[in-house]
Formats: structure tokens, C-alpha cells, sequence
């Protein structure tokens, strides 16, 4: 990606970031007796660079030492899970919303109420990054990075079809998809990707929840299978545009999030559901053939609906391990205010990662940072950023078999694409799976 910060800015900004560490913040006032033991602290292997130098600026600031280590995302939670049962030593570390419920129930990281320098920031964090956050009514962590769903549109493509604006439904977008498709500009207008992977539950999230659906309640009880609950609705809706309508290509179950990105940026379609981060490659004339008129729309409606979307987090977590020791807590604590709260006076590390990656951040008056709206205004438009965050929401099927009810759900979906299943059959085994492992 195209780098919005040059190196001597960011030189300048790391330096603020040692100098100003401790000034006028009172979380950062810290005991000199708790400066011996090293904090352990892992990390999966992204922007590591930055996390370096943050790592270094809190040294300078806070006179504590940190042993920095990284895996590779693909190996990290089973690498984390190993020393978690080996008992290695680890105080801090970043965790996917998705495992929360499995290593908060295992007992491997530890809620973080107690300490008022991390939950200071709630007032200012997104309410589903938050609730991502929480277990139990307990929370773990603070978010340092944050994103969603987003539907993107080709303004050329749409212009050229004679179409004035976005869609603002499912049924609306078949019917310009269809226009676009009989103008000749556009063989499959949808790009979506319905690959096998990681991404996988978002895509089906954004669907369910903009059809004012779900897949289970807040109990936990599925309501996938309920044809008033949205899911079939939205599972309906994908299935006539790849078999009756023929606007999203029957390949799409073998296409994923990255390769969804490719072809949509070469200019094969004129809509795309696509991380909303993406929206700075698509808008980049070094890696986009369509750069400059790529669009945010909100995500449509479905009849009964709303403009929902997914969203997702990752944040800093305390390890049990970690807690029980109140020295190393405390300290710990610093370490995760410093990534996920303020470094001094400012959000620095989520600016610094918003800068130099396009990431999302979860607070909620980084929208309105001179800064943020500056880069941003270079490839899109900040408000639709900020008016999308503002209706993301959690998965609401984090739970300690996700994963196994994971690949069901996705070979049910993938199932009813291929017209191996009818809509109907394919969520009463997703539910049935749920249902089945819920109970065992």
C-alpha cells in the first residue's frame, strides 16, 4: 500500500511519542519499584515495524523493559494456545474477537474492569467493538484496531449505465446489476467472495444483518433456520443472483477476500463487498485500474432490513498469568493503555497504523481528527466511514465451537450456491450443527 506518511513525519511523530509519553497523564505516573521484571508481549506478525517503535518510545517513557515477539497470523493462535498450556511467560498480547469466549473460559487471559486507566476509554470506543470485547459481562482487553464490511460501487460503470445512484436495496441493486449487465459493461456486475476461508463469516454476516437477520439470539439459541429471521432471506437473495439472474459468477465459491479485491480493482465489476479498508488499494493508481472512482455506499437493505453491517476487532489482552501478579499487572496495564489508549495525548499508535495502513480504529473522535480527515479525504469520503461504523455489529456466533460450526455453516451456504441443496435444507444444518454442538 501506498505509504501516507513520509519518513521523516513519522520520524518526527515517534519522537513526540518518547517525549510526550508521560506528560499530563496521570494513568502514566508510574511506582519505580515496578520497573525490574520485563513485560512479555506478543504480538501476530503485522506492522511490525511500528509496533517496534512504539514498544521503544514506552521503554524510553516508562523506564520498563519488553521482550517483543511476533508469529506469523496463520500459526498464532495455536502457537499462543501452546504456550498457554506450556506456561510460558506472557503478560500481554493481541487476540482476535474471535477467540475471546475460548481462552476467557480456559482461564488464559484475565478481565481487565479493575483497572480505571484502560476502562476510561469506553466513553470514547465503539459500542460493537466494546460488546466484542466483553464476556460474560467481563471485559478483556482494549481495542487498537477496528473495521467492518463495506459495499463499494464503480461511479464510472454506473454513470456509463445511466444509473444516477447507488442501490439502497438487495432487490435494488439485482435491478441495476441487470441494467449494467444488458448495457454490455459488465458480465458479472456483483463481485462477491464466497471462498472457504476466514473472511467468509463477515461476507455472510454483512448479508444477514443488513436482511435484519441473525444467526443465533442473544441467548445463543439459532434462529437461522427461521425464514422470518433473515438469513434465508439473505442466503435466497445470493443464490437467484448466481443461478436465475446470473449477476455474481457461480465462481464465487471459489474466490476469496483477496482475490475478490483483485478483480474488482481490475475493472470486471461495478459493485463489490470488500473490507472497507480496501477502499485505499482500490483507490490507488500503483495497484487499481479503476483508481478514482471507487465509491462507499451503505451496505443494502433487505426488505425489513436495515443498512447493517459486520464488524470486527482485535485488541490487547492481560494473560492470567500476568493478573495474578500485582506488579506485573499494573505494569502490564500501562503497556495495553499505551497501544490501545492514549500515548500522552494522543491515539498514537491507531493513528499510526490509520496512516500507514488505512487500518479502522474504534474510537469513536478519531473521525473528526485533523489528521485522519486529511489522509482520508485523498482516496474517500470520511462521513461514509463514519456513518457505516455507526451501524456495524458484532458476530453474534462467537462461541467456543465456532469454529467446528464454522465449516458446516460455510458448506451449507457454498452448498445452496451450487443448487446442491435447497436454501431451506442448507440453514437447517447450519442450526442443526449449532444446536448439536451447543448442547455437547
Amino acid at each position: 500500500m501506498t505509504d501516507l506518511l513520509s519518513d521523516a513525519t513519522r520520524r518526527d511523530f515517534l519522537k513526540m511519542s518518547a517525549a510526550t509519553g508521560l506528560a499530563g497523564t496521570s494513568a502514566l505516573t508510574w511506582d519505580a519499584q515496578a520497573q525490574s521484571a520485563p513485560l512479555n508481549f506478543y504480538t501476530w506478525s503485522a506492522a511490525v515495524d511500528l509496533v517496534k517503535s512504539h514498544v521503544t518510545a514506552f521503554e524510553l517513557s516508562s523506564k520498563l523493559k519488553v521482550n517483543y515477539n511476533n508469529a506469523p497470523w496463520a500459526q498464532y493462535r495455536e502457537a499462543m494456545v501452546t504456550k498457554f498450556v506450556g506456561k510460558a511467560p506472557i503478560d500481554v498480547l493481541w487476540v482476535s474477537d474471535s477467540w475471546l469466549p475460548e481462552w476467557a473460559e480456559a482461564g488464559w487471559i484475565a478481565p481487565i474492569d479493575s483497572f480505571s486507566n484502560l476502562t476510561q476509554y469506553n466513553a470514547e470506543t465503539d459500542e460493537f467493538c466494546l460488546e466484542s470485547m466483553r464476556y460474560k459481562g467481563k471485559q478483556y482487553g482494549l481495542t487498537y484496531y477496528s473495521d467492518y464490511m463495506a459495499f463499494f460501487y464503480d461511479d464510472a460503470v454506473l454513470k456509463k449505465a445511466g444509473i444516477k445512484a447507488p442501490p439502497k436495496s438487495w432487490d435494488e441493486l439485482t435491478a441495476q446489476c441487470l441494467q449494467i449487465k444488458k448495457a454490455g459493461l459488465s458480465e458479472y456486475p456483483m463481485m462477491l467472495s464466497m471462498a472457504r476461508e476466514s473472511w467468509l463469516i463477515e461476507f455472510l454476516s454483512a448479508l444477514v444483518f443488513s436482511n435484519g437477520g441473525r444467526f443465533v439470539d442473544d441467548s445463543g439459541v439459532p434462529v437461522m433456520a427461521d425464514p422470518k429471521k433473515g438469513a434465508q432471506q439473505a442466503l435466497q437473495w445470493v443464490v437467484d443472483a448466481v443461478t436465475k439472474h446470473k449477476i455474481i459468477s457461480p465462481a464465487c465459491v471459489e474466490t476469496g477476500e483477496l482475490n475478490g479485491l483483485k478483480a474488482f480493482s481490475s475493472g470486471n465489476h461495478a459493485f463489490a463487498l470488500l473490507s472497507r479498508y480496501r477502499i485505499r488499494t482500490l483507490n490507488d493508481p500503483k495497484q487499481s485500474a479503476i483508481a478514482g472512482r471507487v465509491k462507499q455506499a451503505l451496505m443494502p437493505a433487505g426488505n425489513g432490513g436495515s443498512h447493517a453491517t459486520v464488524g470486527w476487532m482485535r485488541f490487547h489482552g492481560m494473560t492470567a498469568q500476568a493478573a495474578a501478579d500485582k506488579t506485573k499487572a499494573a505494569n502490564a496495564a500501562k503497556l495495553i493503555e499505551w497501544f490501545g489508549g492514549k500515548a500522552g495525548s494522543q491515539y498514537q499508535f491507531q493513528k499510526m497504523l490509520f496512516s500507514d495502513l488505512g487500518s479502522g480504529f474504534g474510537v469513536k473522535g478519531l473521525f473528526k481528527d485533523p489528521d485522519i480527515q486529511e489522509s482520508y479525504k485523498k482516496y474517500a469520503d470520511i462521513a461514509m466511514f463514519e456513518k457505516q461504523q455507526l451501524l456495524a455489529r458484532k458476530k453474534d456466533v462467537i462461541a467456543r465451537w465456532f469454529g467446528e460450526w464454522d465449516e458446516v455453516n460455510s458448506t451449507a451456504w457454498q452448498s445452496a450456491i451450487l443448487g446442491k441443496s435447497s436454501v431451506a435444507a442448507a440453514l437447517k444444518k447450519s442450526s442443526d450443527t449449532w444446536n448439536d454442538l451447543r448442547k455437547s
